[in-house]
């Protein structure tokens, strides 16, 4: 027949939609075509298809042949096309047989030898996939392990463009790739709660921000743990679940990052440094790519020395820790990425010498550098940041002590106690308390008489914003549920405000 259709997928932000190449032989002088918005490694596909199948022995056609990639208004990119152009072509002049390409998807690109290589973001088009029930055809290697993810589907990998035409001539069937990620079995050794001396009061609101989902800010002097303590946030963290982490790998595939089935079902910690852009961390590019913030979809963002970031760097975090995406926008088209459930933990010192109210040793800044070193964090975001705990410096006599002695918790006993708040969260309003609406915290919040008054007479003399105010209820909220109790009481409160230390001048 001169005319095929083969199925492909587009990569565009975090999802993959369907691309139907159809190709058309006809007759008169021979040239090649290719139509549907390709950008320009899409064009050059035309060279790197018509030496593979020649490389493979295969017949060229000396005529017209003309690809459409529909829909027509959709950007191409990349070389992911090509094995679904080379496929197209072959069955449209009858070296192929077609009954079963229906039933397929091609996904991968082409070396002039007939070699296969993967591309990016296999994992997002394995999805898509597996819900259009059809089965996937990819390159060996990276793109085989990424698709061979989502379990429900069937995947296909091939080494070449000959091995691929050999399954549909059902001469050698292709090699079905197997599922190698073994859900919530990490082998990787996580930094554990029980190597940081001292610190209790920290600890404890590293344990409350584990369980609710909270976003926490550490400060205090340089030494005191600050680091040590988020670099141990992932270990307390429940794993991801098969989605959770499917969606996490989603994005790493679309950055070019390989799968670490070793870290399967870990929770991201992302720390980048103070010197990053506004870019780096939100994503973009004149290929748009995702950025850290959503590098640690349904992990952590660690920013150390907060106030060292540029304030430029520090307003573009406001959004999507209200709205959970991150949407960039381009003159033709709107890219989105997930920034869903990422906890923001940060750092800073309380001073630019970092030992204001340090016993130990003394503070020789100004109080207008004082002022201008926190101006450095707007009001908005400070109150987007659910904890503010003070790190105090370890006392020498704690520090020398043997670790054996102190007898300090494991991560692995913390842990258990922040899963079971969470399953308890889960059950009663299926996410954890960071992400109550206002209307949800009245249902699953409710004060007492006397304690809503004893609260705002509190509020009142705090002078705490409206948006303080929510942060503090769903903290008191997740205090509760860490000790099983259905009512938050002005115990649970009261520990809720301790965690607003900077809204009182601190």
């Amino acid at each position: 027949m001169s005319l095929a259709v083969v199925y492909t997928r587009a990569q565009v932000g975090i999802y993959s939609p369907l691309v139907t190449v159809e190709t058309h032989l006809a007759n008169g002088l021979p040239g090649f075509s290719i139509v549907g918005l390709p950008e320009a490694a899409v064009k050059e596909s035309k060279d790197r298809v018509r030496s593979a199948l020649q490389n493979a022995n295969f017949e060229f056609p000396t005529k017209r042949i003309t690809v459409n990639l529909a829909p027509a208004d959709l950007p191409k990119e990349g070389g992911r096309y090509d094995l679904a152009i080379a496929i197209g072509i072959l069955a449209a002049s009858g070296q192929i047989a077609t009954e079963q390409l229906a039933n397929y998807e091609f996904l991968g690109e082409l070396a002039l030898s007939g070699e296969l290589r993967s591309v990016k973001g296999a994992l997002t088009s394995a999805i898509a996939c597996q819900n259009a029930h059809r089965h996937l055809v990819v390159p060996s290697g990276i793109s085989s392990q990424e698709a061979s993810l989502v379990e429900s589907l069937t995947v296909y990998e091939a080494d070449n463009i000959l091995s691929v035409c050999g399954h549909f001539n059902q001469s050698t069937p292709l090699k079905q790739a197997t599922h190698k990620a073994e859900y919530n079995k990490i082998t990787t050794t996580m930094p554990d709660l029980c190597e940081v001396k001292g610190q209790m009061h920290a600890k404890r609101a590293l344990e409350i921000a584990a369980a609710g989902g909270h976003n926490l800010l550490f400060f205090g002097p340089p030494g005191s743990g600050k680091t040590m303590l988020a670099s141990r946030l992932p270990s307390i963290l429940p794993p991801l679940t098969t989605n959770q982490a499917l969606a996490t790998q989603a994005v790493y595939s679309i950055a070019g990052k390989p799968v670490n089935l070793a870290q399967w079902g870990q929770r991201p910690f992302r720390a980048p440094h103070h010197t990053a852009s506004a870019v780096a961390l939100v994503g973009g590019g004149s290929h748009p790519k995702p950025g850290e913030i959503s590098l640690a979809h349904h992990g952590v963002l660690f920013l150390d020395e907060l106030p060292e970031f540029s304030r430029k760097v520090l307003e573009v975090l406001r959004e999507p820790l209200e709205s959970g995406e991150i949407v960039i926008s381009r003159a033709s088209h709107q890219i989105t990425y997930p920034a869903a459930q990422f906890q923001l933990i940060a750092a800073m010192n309380p001073c630019p010498c970092g030992y204001l109210g340090d016993s130990q040793h003394n503070c020789y800044c100004t109080a207008e550098q004082v002022r201008r070193y926190r101006n450095k964090l707007s009001g908005p975001l400070l109150d987007r940041i659910d904890m503010h705990v003070e790190v105090s410096a370890m006392p020498q006599t704690l520090l020398t002590q043997p670790l054996p002695q102190l007898k300090t918790e494991a991560s692995a006993q913390v842990k258990k106690r922040v899963e079971q708040a969470q399953q308890q969260q889960l059950t009663r309003q299926q996410k954890t308390n960071q992400g109550l609406s206002t209307i949800e915290l009245e249902t699953h919040c409710q004060l007492t008489k006397a304690t809503r008054q004893w609260l705002s007479q509190v509020i009142q003399k705090l002078k705490l914003s409206a948006r303080a105010y929510h942060r503090v209820l769903k903290v008191a909220r997740t205090i509760a549920d860490l000790e099983q109790q259905n009512q938050i009481s002005q115990k649970h409160l009261m520990e809720a405000i301790s965690y607003r230390k900077l809204d009182r001048g601190a």
